[in-house]
């Protein structure tokens, strides 16, 4: 993790829905977040850091309610950990450069295409669209 900052200065920076998800890892309700029916073409970065995490290209519609990716851009901007909330053993990934909790990871993607989706908080992302 290369940005750090205190509590205060992430208040500053994002609003209360972004703070709560990225900082305090919290969630957003489904089917409510301003990406997860996005067809829209360009790159998603971490609305913390601005890293580039995910190419809409691999997103995809998992019916879940949150945006849904088969991988990241460059697995090295992710990290993984395990997350033992709510009775449950999942993956958490936050982003390396920033370490904002952006969503879960899990193993029932679309098998021809690696097998994992990457469930993403719309709140967590920022997207870059490609100019036409």
């Amino acid at each position: 993790m290369s940005i750090q900052k205190t509590d205060l200065e992430w208040q500053q920076e994002l609003n209360p829905d972004e703070y709560r998800v990225l900082r305090q890892k919290g969630t957003e309700a489904p089917f409510t977040g301003v990406y997860w029916d996005s067809h829209a073409k360009g790159v998603y970065r971490c609305k913390g850091c601005h890293t580039e995490l995910f190419s809409s290209e691999d997103k995809y519609d998992s019916g879940c309610g949150w945006p849904s990716f088969t991988r990241p851009s460059d697995a090295r901007m992710l990290d993984e950990h395990l997350d033992f909330s709510h009775g449950m053993v999942r993956t958490e990934v936050t982003c390396h450069n920033c370490g904002g909790h952006l969503g879960h990871v899990f193993p029932d993607g679309p098998k021809n295409q690696g097998g994992l989706r990457y469930c993403i908080n719309s709140v967590a992302l920022q997207l870059e669209e490609d100019e036409q």
